[in-house]
């Protein structure tokens, strides 16, 4: 992942683990170079339920989309996307999420500006931005809001947490539609119980957020530095070393209250600093309301851009999206 800092992600000990938070159904796609086996490119295709124009739909993910620097510019992304195609028809989608970084040219290059024939056509739908928060002492002006509680496990809570964002992710372009028993099913990758915070005011729910763990199966590691950064490199965390981070999600705010927002993301916050994190993980989009508070805080700013691709044949297109911002849980890609 390039930026002014330089990422590798790893998915040990088992790359599947990290397809399973991007959806249902996940299928891993290997290249494998003969005559020794060796694997040369991977891409995950899943599928999710989320909302389009204030409606569920059904709506395909891939991403994962890897491909060894020996074997770029040659058959393999064809015929990785000729395998993909095939899957599409034999389980047809409206469409399918991908993001790309704003830095990655060469995937942008091959996959929107000068797409093959037999490539889905990726249109852009937001400028998504992924915010590094370093976790130190938070400012005392975050504390204003709604107190936050730690959510029980009862069933009852979680009914009333699924209802929630449900309701406000209808808000939102490509939130995901969540139910109680999916929310309890993430505690099997990594999301607790207890690292589900609740917003209430005059007893109603008025927003949620977690903090999300994945380094059991997901691990972001330090390759170099660029920009101004390269002059601080010293003084920064050495080549190769494994970052600490969580993310914050599940992020919704009823009405975009800041002050129910920043109360939530300071307990999560919190929270990251308790378990020793270096860095809290949060993603908007760019026309969010909530992210002009966010970017207020200090941060490495990662820009992306998120696509919705489809092929011409199989299936049937969505409608255009209305000008709602979208919001993807950056935890699910």
């Amino acid at each position: 992942m390039p930026g002014r800092v330089r990422l590798s992600f790893c998915r040990e000990p088992d790359f599947s683990i990290g397809c399973a938070v991007t959806g249902d159904d996940y299928r891993v796609l290997v290249a494998r170079a003969q005559p020794d086996d060796e694997v040369v490119g991977v891409a995950c295709r899943s599928v999710r339920r989320v909302f389009l124009n204030g409606r569920e739909q059904r709506l395909g993910y891939l991403g994962q989309l890897r491909v060894d620097d020996r074997y770029r510019g040659r058959w393999l992304v064809s015929r990785g996307f000729a395998i993909l195609e095939q899957m599409h028809r034999d389980d047809p989608l409206p469409a399918y999420l991908a993001s790309i970084v704003d830095a990655n040219d060469e995937a942008t290059g091959i996959l929107v500006r000068k797409a093959r024939p037999g490539f889905p056509q990726f249109r852009e739908v937001a400028r998504y931005v992924t915010l590094a928060l370093r976790v130190k002492r938070w400012p005392s002006t975050g504390r204003a809001g709604a107190r936050a509680i730690t959510t029980k496990t009862s069933p009852p809570v979680l009914e009333e947490v699924a209802d929630f964002l449900r309701r406000e992710g209808a808000r939102r372009q490509l939130c995901s539609v969540w139910t109680a028993d999916a929310l309890r099913r993430l505690e099997t990758l990594g999301l607790r119980p207890d690292d589900m915070l609740v917003a209430r005011k005059d007893g109603e729910i008025a927003g949620v957020m977690a903090l999300w763990d994945q380094s059991a199966y997901k691990q972001s590691v330090i390759r170099g530095y660029s920009g101004w950064l390269r002059a601080a490199a010293p003084l920064l965390p050495r080549l190769g070393t494994k970052l600490r981070s969580a993310y914050a999600s599940l992020v919704s705010i009823a009405n975009d209250d800041a002050g129910t927002f920043g109360s939530l993301l300071h307990q999560v916050y919190s929270l990251a600093a308790q378990r020793g994190f270096d860095y809290l993980l949060i993603g908007f989009d760019v026309r969010d309301p909530l992210f002009e508070f966010a970017r207020r805080q200090s941060h490495i700013a990662y820009p992306s851009r998120l696509y919705l691709a489809s092929w011409p044949t199989g299936g049937h297109r969505h409608e255009p999206l209305d000008a709602r911002p979208a919001y993807v849980d950056i935890a699910t890609l």
